[in-house]
């Protein structure tokens, strides 16, 4: 049975503002990431934390490295959140040590002989750094090569800018975690089906993933394109930006100013078998892409696959547009979990132009 509607292509929630087209990626320079801690090292336990910046390398692959490097069994090395190979990207990595505190340094010059990265700090810990054990991530991305003149570029991004911040941009998982043609989602949902086995249980894990990130853009997608991005459905699950607290919206008159304000957003499905399902109105979407699927809860459940509600609208934080003599410099912040490629094609709008291939949190 083939994989309904496996279709990449994603409407914006700035379809009527033109775009500054152009191109990523000149140098690693251009694609700066910083990771924002949840918490703070205290400065005393089995766990150096090590904060570095990195470029042309994966988080795995630095992980692996430290691990060779210490002698620690795999996945001893802990991060916060995957980081993009081909940027400048900072962020910290726990290592467990017996050794004394006073050995930390001789630790660090280890890393930086043994390592092409950048040390900032380093500081101990009490427990291991595990992936979500961050807030998000700032942003300081070049856009180059855009062929209109600096000043309708610099009016182009501001005008998209305005609308991201009283709208918001859907939540999508960026293309890359469903491969160039979709492949990943085709093969996760083999997986779901039976009709494909795999011994590797995370890369099991990765590709049903996948296709449960591919409905969930499904869900935004045609959510978008009915004219219900900008508004509330009774039924919809609502989630508070705040303190992420989960409720069924029962009253549009009271729910809705509070969606206009940002202080709520409906969610979008993460389908499998516990995931809590949109009621009344909000209910019909949901229950049309999950017949379209042919899936059943126990299809979810062979899978282990549980489920779970994403934020529907995707707000940057310090979102500011700047020109730069390559063209357009975005600063920004995202949340854990969100992919800065969804909001870059906003200000872009050309889907021929070679997105980054960012990393992000593999599985919700």
């Amino acid at each position: 049975m083939p994989p309904p509607d496996l279709n990449l292509a994603l409407p914006w929630s700035t379809d009527h503002l033109p775009g500054v087209g152009g191109a990523l990626r000149l140098t690693p320079e251009h694609f700066v990431v910083d990771e924002m801690a949840l918490y703070e090292a205290l400065g005393e336990g089995p766990h150096l934390y090590v904060n570095l910046t990195k470029a042309n390398l994966t988080t795995k692959e630095v992980q692996q490295r430290l691990e060779a490097l210490f002698g620690v069994q795999r996945g001893g090395v802990g991060f916060a959140g995957l980081k993009d190979k081909n940027a400048r990207t900072t962020q910290t990595f726990s290592i467990p040590t017996n050794a004394p505190t006073a050995n930390d340094d001789a630790l660090v010059a280890r890393i930086a002989d043994a390592l092409p990265v950048t040390i900032n700090w380093a500081r101990r810990h009490r427990n291991k750094l595990k992936a979500g054990h961050l807030l998000g991530n700032r942003f300081r991305i070049t856009i180059t090569d855009i062929a209109l003149p600096p000043d309708e570029t610099l009016a182009r991004a501001q005008a998209i800018a305005a609308q991201l911040a009283a709208v918001g941009a859907p939540n999508y998982f960026g293309p890359q975690r469903f491969g160039g043609e979709g492949d990943n989602a085709s093969s996760g949902y083999e997986l779901l089906t039976g009709s494909r086995s795999m011994r590797d249980r995370w890369l099991r894990q990765f590709l049903v993933s996948s296709y449960q990130s591919h409905l969930c853009n499904l869900y935004l997608a045609r959510r978008v394109d009915r004219g219900a991005f900008t508004h509330l459905w009774l039924g919809d699950v609502a989630k508070k930006h705040a303190t992420g607290g989960i409720f069924d919206v029962a009253d549009l008159a009271t729910d809705q100013p509070r969606f206009a304000e940002r202080e709520i957003s409906f969610t979008a499905p993460m389908f499998g078998s516990k995931m809590r399902p949109a009621q009344g109105e909000a209910a019909q979407l949901e229950d049309e892409i999950a017949a379209e699927t042919g899936l059943t809860d126990a299809n979810w459940r062979r899978m282990h696959t549980e489920g779970t509600r994403r934020m529907g609208r995707l707000f940057a934080a310090e979102l500011d547009v700047l020109p730069h003599p390559l063209g357009l410099e975005l600063a920004f912040a995202l949340p854990k979990g969100a992919f800065a490629t969804t909001l870059l094609r906003e200000f872009m709008k050309d889907e021929s132009a070679a997105l980054p291939a960012e990393e992000a949190e593999p599985f919700e």
